[in-house]
């Protein structure tokens, strides 16, 4: 017997195949998960302040992305793809939210004192082991979306600097365990 084949249930001996390229796509979408998994995780922590909402954001990407994992060719950037789908979905969150207070429903709030302490630490850290430039050009470039050639018009340096000092701010982050990373 064919090794992705396998015998169906009160089927009197019939032989169904099993479709060698959906354990193919399985893998692969496992080994994406493998290796991504950790730095969307670390960044969406990074971005809600809340492990629990950061791994929530995760699982619903990587759910949104394995629906979509038989068209991945199309995708141009599944990394892209997989970050834009959980920012999305934090937005989402957040007009949610802004649309119940508005209600002036009361919000209930699992705030961790403990949580904020860890997270406000985790960046005090990460911050502290870049420069000054290193960390303006990471603000300009990754939490405000500028490009470079504005980035460097507000920081009176070339673009090629802006992104140099980008790079550099980002494998200090990586090595630091940053979002980044």
């Amino acid at each position: 017997m064919h090794p992705w084949t396998m015998r169906a249930e009160g089927a009197q001996g019939e032989v169904v195949p099993f479709s060698s390229e959906r354990v193919e796509a399985r893998a692969r979408f496992d080994t994406f998960y493998g290796e991504e998994h950790e730095r969307l995780f670390k960044a969406l922590y990074f971005i809600t302040g809340n492990r629990h909402d950061a791994q929530e954001l995760m699982q619903d990407a990587f759910l949104r992305l394995w629906e979509r994992w038989n068209e991945i060719e199309k995708i141009d950037d599944p990394t892209g793809y997989l970050f834009r789908v959980a920012l999305n979905g934090f937005r989402m969150r957040a007009r949610a939210a802004r649309r119940a207070t508005r209600r002036l429903m009361p919000v209930v709030s699992s705030y961790d004192p403990f949580e904020e302490v860890d997270l406000r630490e985790d960046v005090l850290r990460m911050l502290g082991s870049l420069s000054p430039r290193q960390r303006a050009a990471l603000v300009l470039l990754d939490l405000y979306g500028y490009g470079s050639e504005d980035a460097a018009a507000i920081m009176r340096i070339r673009p090629s600097t802006v992104r140099a000092l980008a790079s550099q701010g980002r494998a200090v982050l990586r090595n630091a365990g940053g979002p980044h990373g």
